[in-house]
């Protein structure tokens, strides 16, 4: 989708110093994508205080050797 935007020049550049962005596209999608990453993992883990028991790892263990 085209869109046009006024994005600030000097925050611009650090999004594609930061990136290693070829272009500003390629910078502003990278950005995006990254920003849109950490809003899934927020909500994850938001909902991982709402289960009643969480299973350990020794758990985990203890059920593959019984399987």
């Amino acid at each position: 989708m085209k869109t046009t935007s006024d994005i600030p020049e000097k925050e611009l550049e650090e999004v594609i110093r930061h990136t290693c962005a070829r272009t500003k596209r390629d910078a502003i999608v990278t950005a995006i994508s990254d920003f849109n990453r950490r809003k899934r993992l927020e909500e994850l883990a938001e909902q991982l205080g709402t289960f009643d028991h969480v299973i350990s790892r020794e758990e985990l263990l203890q059920l593959r050797e019984i399987g």
